[in-house]
């Protein structure tokens, strides 16, 4: 009973953020004793600890990187608390965790409301259990329909229904929650000419990283009646996030098919042209699906991949990096700083001095984070500086995507690569505030002096 006070004491004393970093830990930890239940692997199949640690990082991180075959190594049980795994992961814990206290009937408070808050970057109390409630009805309802479709689908391409409908659970499930994990082993390779496979996960993809806010106000705009439509009007959040969004995976696709036009490109039809492009521009908000081999690219378009892969996906959302927000914030500022312009102005409002600073402070923090990461990495890896800058852009974005060097690298390079897929997805901002002091600061302020930049 006294360690349970204790318990209790310590936790009380934690802020919100240092709990939601907990309960991540926490989910890390659940997930490896799951996956590690020998009923779970195939016979003859023996996991490290080490292969089991870095599978649960990636599945609760909604990554996709890993150091083994999923298919060679866990049976359908395994597969399937994988799926328990990153579904957890992709909603948030606080989002699972909304919907356990209210099947437990228990109140959920101003404490509970903060650690949502945090978890899902919001900035107000207001309708945080209703945007949980929103969340899970809709990632849910997204995930069955893609099921029906894929699962149905897919009896033209496995012997078995079963087969053919487990094969689209996992598929919906992972494109959703844009986990980037496949059962086929070579991720989309097998349905690389079928263009409808690909056009259903482009379109779950991007419903799972555009970021769940942009989700709820399409959806209560298109269920109103046409009165009330002309009385809703979209957040700015909305419609920075959208337009960045649609305009990232545009001109990644753009982009890819000038680089590649005389390598890989250079012997496909149009069709396969602008499906490579667009899907491969999809997947790096935060997918980790892929139709190609990546190493079969130019170094150009790995630096260029490799560069939207560290924006990442959405604020809200189941993606990592930097966020779409805070790239186009920060493309603003620099705008904005050399016209000779004090304020920051977007879509006619003027944007928060404070979300500027927390902006470029997030950018700069990833920067040198990814900078200090592929140092450590080249230092112990004989891989080339390209392939280990795509590997660690791909794990802070928490995307997925690899050159195949992610089971060929050493225990302390994947523990680099761990640290940023944690980091990837609780986010920079809640992994600079878990070292914050709470305490106010004095009332006294010191002396201001300018400083030469430049």
């Amino acid at each position: 009973m006294e360690d349970q006070n204790r318990v209790s004491q310590w936790i009380s004393k934690r802020s919100p953020v240092q709990l939601i970093v907990l309960f991540y830990l926490v989910a890390v930890t659940v997930s490896v004793l799951l996956l590690s239940m020998p009923i779970a692997h195939k016979d003859g199949v023996s996991l490290s600890f080490m292969e089991l640690l870095f599978t649960s990082v990636s599945a609760v991180s909604v990554t996709g990187l890993s150091t083994i075959t999923l298919v060679d190594s866990f049976n359908n049980l395994g597969l399937f608390s994988l799926a328990f795994v990153f579904q957890f992961g992709g909603l948030g814990v606080m989002t699972l965790g909304t919907f356990i206290w209210i099947i437990l009937g228990k109140k959920i408070g101003f404490k509970e409301r903060r650690l949502i808050m945090t978890d899902q970057n919001q900035s107000t109390f207001q309708g945080m259990v209703r945007l949980m409630k929103g969340i899970l009805k809709l990632i849910l309802l997204i995930e069955f329909i893609g099921f029906l479709v894929l699962g149905t689908y897919y009896l033209s391409y496995f012997p078995t229904w079963q087969e053919a409908y487990f094969q689209g659970f996992f598929a919906s499930v992972s494109a959703t929650t844009n986990t980037g994990f496949d059962i086929t082993g070579q991720s989309l390779l097998p349905f690389k000419d079928d263009y409808f496979v690909q056009f259903i996960h482009i379109i779950l993809i991007v419903l799972g990283s555009i970021g769940f806010p942009v989700l709820i106000e399409v959806k209560d705009y298109l269920m109103s009646s046409k009165e009330d439509r002309k009385f809703l009007k979209f957040s700015l959040f909305t419609k920075i996030t959208s337009l960045t969004y649609i305009a990232l995976i545009v001109f990644g696709f753009f982009i890819l098919i000038l680089l590649e036009w005389n390598h890989f490109f250079a012997d496909k039809s149009w069709h396969e042209v602008i499906f490579y492009s667009l899907f491969q521009s999809t997947t790096t908000r935060s997918g980790g699906l892929s139709t190609m081999d990546v190493s079969l690219l130019t170094e150009q378009s790995q630096l260029f991949l490799s560069s939207l892969m560290f924006i990442g996906a959405s604020p809200s959302s189941v993606g990592g990096g930097i966020r779409t927000t805070t790239f186009v914030l920060v493309v603003l500022f620099i705008i904005h700083f050399a016209r000779g312009r004090k304020n920051v102005t977007i879509f006619r409002r003027e944007v928060h001095d404070e979300d500027l600073s927390k902006a470029v402070a997030v950018t700069l923090m990833a920067l040198i984070l990814c900078f200090v990461s592929v140092i450590i990495i080249s230092i112990m890896e004989p891989f080339s500086l390209v392939s280990i800058l795509f590997e660690v852009s791909s794990a802070f974005g928490t995307v997925g995507l690899s050159m195949g060097i992610t089971p060929g690298l050493s225990t302390g390079s994947q523990f680099v690569l761990m640290t940023l897929m944690f980091i990837g997805r609780i986010g920079i901002l809640t992994f600079l505030f878990t070292f914050r002091n709470e305490k106010k600061s004095g009332s006294y302020r010191y002396p201001k002096e300018r400083i030469i930049i430049g």
